[in-house]
């Protein structure tokens, strides 16, 4: 960290910085929409169903979440399998869920490297501990390897699937999904949700005061309802852009002198940040004066 970032988290009584990046499960918000996909997550995965999927535009905390679910099955003693970069071949997928299962596959076929795997489920099974296969940002897969992934999901006995499947990716992955080669597979997805973006600036309140919280923050809302309005017409309510635009906001309010942040702080952050939307003007002065000047000119 740099000793700006130091002398900006001592300035407002910080422990540690309250709008990082890195998905950090301390951090974690329940919002309506994570919440929801969380709560359907662990009833689908334990009804034992067969394939879930949760999409979300970049930003609005997928990662995150993935993050909160694989915490969530090592505290059940769950056994999971997570992929966190899915562009590989067929092949590579399949040896890659082997190095999940902690199977030794450099010196076997294709073939063999399957056959290994489906032997471990099925011990997995007859041992009673399920097994479940999440895959992080699963728009990037292939679709040979999207192909793959559909004869995995088929691995089952006659009472129950040997894994379960949980798919995390952009909209980008419902498209591919459309398509018809992937019917089949489509039909298997049991359950899905969508992460959606904080719906207004009260909501954008609740999420940066909790952050706040956790940092260690025990003052005054740091933020005015001007500057709340701002920061979220400028980051649409995705949760990466809100943290990015919160944590320069709060840089510029140090490098002011100022405890509380306002909205001339968060514009200074928007015109430093490129993925930002811009301001939208507020033309109602006008729409007012003109009505007005109409109803002058009636009256003459």
């Amino acid at each position: 960290m740099t000793q700006l970032g130091q002398a900006c988290e001592q300035f407002y009584g910080f422990k540690q910085p309250p709008f990082g990046l890195t998905p950090n499960t301390d951090f974690y918000v329940e919002l309506p929409s994570q919440q929801q996909a969380f709560e359907l997550l662990l009833f689908a995965l334990s009804s034992g169903e067969g394939f879930i999927k949760i999409t979300g535009e970049v930003g609005t905390g997928k990662t995150l979440l993935c993050r909160r679910l694989l915490n969530a099955l090592a505290s059940d003693g769950v056994r999971s399998a997570y992929i966190p970069n899915p562009a590989l071949s067929a092949a590579g997928l399949w040896r890659a869920i082997a190095h999940e299962l902690a199977l030794n596959a450099d010196d076997k076929s294709d073939l063999q490297v399957q056959e290994a795997i489906q032997q471990c489920l099925l011990q997995f099974a007859l041992a009673g501990q399920p097994v479940v296969l999440i895959i992080d940002e699963a728009q990037c897969m292939p679709e040979d390897t999207l192909e793959a992934l559909r004869l995995i999901s088929n691995l089952e006995t006659e009472r129950q699937k040997l894994v379960q499947i949980v798919l995390f990716g952009q909209p980008e992955l419902n498209n591919t999904l459309a398509t018809t080669r992937f019917r089949q597979l489509l039909q298997r997805i049991t359950y899905s949700a969508d992460l959606r973006p904080l719906n207004n600036s009260e909501t954008l309140a609740v999420y940066l005061q909790q952050r706040l919280s956790v940092a260690g923050y025990r003052g005054m809302p740091l933020f005015q309802t001007s500057a709340l309005k701002h920061l979220w017409q400028a980051s649409r309510g995705i949760p990466r852009l809100v943290n990015i635009l919160a944590a320069k906001t709060l840089l510029v309010g140090y490098g002011n002198g100022c405890r509380q942040l306002e909205a001339r702080h968060v514009a200074k952050a928007v015109a430093d940040t490129e993925g930002a939307y811009p301001f939208a003007p507020d033309w109602s002065w006008l729409r007012l004066s003109t009505v007005c000047a109409a109803v002058i000119l009636v009256l003459i």
